[in-house]
């Protein structure tokens, strides 16, 4: 978009000549863009809006309601008819670094009717993509970015050239600071060992990345929502898994989806044939992530049991009633019953003991009793009895308990970390006393 300086005017119009040539066969051929070409027009800035002139032109240029700026220092300006290309990431040759940089600049910056800002962001896109050609195509034979906008400046607006200076300057500095961010990343949901119906879920993403996640089977533990925005990445979130209501309590799945956008390394690419390319803003790039929990989330349950003893034949029979305590009692991923094992140890006193919270310091069980609940049948009542009859008389309590580290591994899973029941030592329904049978009568000899 650049005139050469005046001693080079006569090279310049033969250019101009065999451009406008190469302009009006390019209209005579056929089309082979697919966006219809629409004259570009004079956006905001300094100069003269004409293809070439003495002064060139020093801001943007205006296609539809977008400003677009030049990316080919020393080329015409694109005052032709112009094609909207859509956005480019590729075709334009340039690197990634260099598109998200110019993208920044004519999105933040660009899209203005200031003519000293819209200036200062020509100056700093054209230097992004070639320093060396923006800095001599008018004559200017130095390596100071300032002098070079001086040198020409000074024809097109020298009140405001200082000024274009700085700001050129500062955005090529802000420009510089723009990563090239990473389009993509993953969603990872965890389950808490202890309770499984916490845990956390957590965006990679690119730290400028912006966007929100939605959870189904859960919320966050903060808000009780399902939904969060402003989502920072590598946060680790809380999250709240209640068991689904309406279903059989078998183990359940918590599934997260994310949708965030980067701030795009491309830009709207507008072309002129014969003429100039120019940048418009391209539109931050979205990407969506889905999780879904590596482990399906058991149900756990603080399960209970009621008991009722009584002696048959000098044996200690107990009926042994499970239940879920709170919820259902749950099942396996195949639909059985989680087995639970509960213990029981039988003490022996010589009168009916106080009941207590806890076991007598001295006593000793004397029998024991163990229950395990069936797949089929899961929580109910459930009989049992010693093998062996007992020890002789005496008052006898059975105190039971159910302890995880009694479980086999596909229960433990079901139950809280310190999870723990035992019975009270002595309640009425545990206790009964075995008294000796009274000795044969003698039978009493009859009168002779």
């Amino acid at each position: 978009m650049h005139h050469p300086p005046p001693r080079r005017r006569r090279r310049a119009t033969s250019t101009a000549l065999t451009l406008i040539i190469a302009a009006a066969a390019a209209l005579a051929a056929p089309a082979l863009l697919t966006a219809p070409a629409h004259a570009a027009d004079r956006g905001t800035g300094f100069g003269t809006w004409a293809p070439l002139s003495s002064t060139g032109w020093h801001g943007s240029m205006r296609v539809g309601d977008v400003h677009t700026y030049c990316i080919h220092p020393g080329l015409p300006v694109a005052t032709g008819p112009t094609t909207d290309r859509g956005v480019q990431t590729e075709s334009t040759g340039l690197s990634p670094q260099q598109l998200v940089s110019i993208n920044h600049l004519v999105t933040t910056y660009g899209q203005t009717d200031d003519p000293v800002q819209a200036a200062s962001v020509g100056w700093a896109v054209k230097s992004i993509v070639d320093r060396d050609t923006t800095l001599h195509s008018w004559g200017y034979e130095g390596d100071s970015l300032r002098a070079a906008i001086d040198h020409i400046m000074r024809r097109a607006s020298p009140e405001n050239s200082a000024a274009i200076q700085d700001r050129a300057e500062q955005y090529l500095a802000e420009a510089a600071t723009i990563r090239v961010p990473r389009v993509g990343g993953t969603l990872t949901l965890t389950t808490d060992t202890d309770d499984p119906t916490r845990g956390t879920v957590t965006a990679d993403v690119d730290p400028d990345a912006t966007g929100g996640l939605h959870l189904e089977g859960a919320v966050f533990a903060d808000t009780g929502a399902a939904d969060r925005s402003g989502v920072v990445a590598g946060t680790a979130y809380p999250i709240l898994a209640s068991p689904p209501a309406g279903t059989d309590a078998r183990p359940y799945t918590v599934r997260a989806r994310g949708a965030f956008t980067v701030r795009a390394a491309a830009v709207r690419l507008f072309s002129t044939p014969g003429q100039q390319e120019s940048a418009g803003p391209a539109e931050p790039q979205r990407f969506d992530l889905t999780a879904e929990d590596a482990t399906p989330r058991p149900v756990q349950f603080s399960p209970r049991i009621r008991t009722l003893a009584h002696l048959d034949d000098g044996r200690f029979v107990d009926e042994v009633t499970f239940s879920p305590g709170e919820g259902l009692w749950p099942r396996h991923a195949d639909g059985s019953l989680v087995s639970l094992r509960a213990r029981a140890d039988i003490y022996r006193t010589g009168a009916f003991p106080a009941e207590a919270a806890e076991i007598p310091a001295g006593l000793t069980p004397v029998a024991h009793l163990e229950l395990t609940t069936d797949p089929a049948i899961g929580p109910g009542t459930y009989t049992t009895a010693t093998t062996e009859p007992l020890p002789g008389p005496g008052v006898y309590t059975a105190v039971w308990r159910i302890e995880r580290t009694d479980q086999d591994p596909a229960t433990v899973a079901h139950l809280p970390t310190r999870y723990s029941w035992i019975e009270r030592f002595a309640t009425p329904a545990q206790t009964e006393q075995l008294v000796t049978p009274p000795p044969p009568s003698s039978p009493t000899p009859a009168p002779t």
